[in-house]
């Protein structure tokens, strides 16, 4: 069976929802949904989010999985070597979650809080990694998927560190809201961020990014900037985050050290 698969007419239709007509659109819709570096997504959720027939999306993945384009692990699928390759920063990406996973998984065991690890992108906070235990599927978190920096503690974490002008670049004049308690005023953000400098570089939010949910989050730091941030997150009402937050000091630190020792 080739990718141009007669099986699947122009003309499909799931309920009132026309399938895509072709194929390379198909294909396309399939791996923007696996979206990120080390997102992991069941069969069944790749054909929720496509919308697309479960038979179809399985023969595609599999056509997509032989060509190098998707792989298929234990816990679902993800974007292939092919696909990552063409990215250009997974390498980059692999390196910082590979440096920073034995850490975060120390995090979690010390304090039971899910643990993330982010990098920043054109204004949002990118996760390569999720640690966790039940209370982590909670959260609308999900590793490859990207938030608003300007809400999490993560994300204030790495924009406290670059020039104003550039956070003003980024954030834009309204930056987005997703709860009552968003930062969306530039000025107060400003404020925010040069408080979390007059801390070393921790940042705290509480019920900005979700309601209900704190945060405490500090970035790992480069010769260039940062380039990652560790957090930790936990309901509001249960979790003292300046008790924890020297925890996620100490291991940005040890993140940084790992990754760029031999520059120091």
């Amino acid at each position: 069976m080739t990718l141009v698969d007669s099986c699947d007419a122009p003309s499909a239709v799931v309920g009132s929802h026309a399938l895509p007509p072709s194929m390379v659109e198909r294909m396309t819709l399939i791996l923007d949904v696996i979206d990120g570096p080390g997102a992991r997504l069941t069969l069944q959720e790749v054909a929720r989010r496509t919308r697309l027939p479960r038979s179809t999306v399985h023969r595609i993945l599999d056509q997509l999985v032989r060509l190098g384009w998707v792989e298929h692990l234990d816990l679902g699928y993800c974007l292939g070597g092919r696909a990552r390759r063409l990215g250009g920063s997974d390498n980059r990406h692999g390196l910082i979650r590979a440096a920073a996973a034995p850490l975060l998984h120390e995090l979690h065991m010390h304090t039971g809080l899910v643990v993330h690890l982010a990098v920043l992108e054109r204004g949002e906070s990118l996760y390569l990694d999720k640690v966790g235990g039940r209370f982590a599927a909670t959260l609308p978190s999900r590793v490859g998927g990207r938030v608003p920096a300007h809400t999490t503690a993560g994300g204030k974490a790495m924009l406290a560190w670059l020039d104003p002008e550039e956070v003003d670049r980024l954030c834009g004049r309204f930056p987005t809201r997703t709860t009552d308690r968003t930062i969306t005023e530039l000025p107060l953000l400003h404020q925010d961020l040069n408080r979390i400098r007059q801390r070393h570089g921790i940042a705290y939010e509480r019920g900005e990014a979700v309601s209900g949910i704190g945060c405490v989050g500090v970035a790992v730091r480069g010769p260039d900037g940062p380039v990652a941030a560790v957090s930790l997150c936990g309901e509001v009402r249960s979790v003292r985050l300046e008790h924890v937050a020297p925890l996620v000091l100490t291991a940005t630190r040890a993140v940084s050290d790992a990754l760029y020792a031999e520059s120091r």
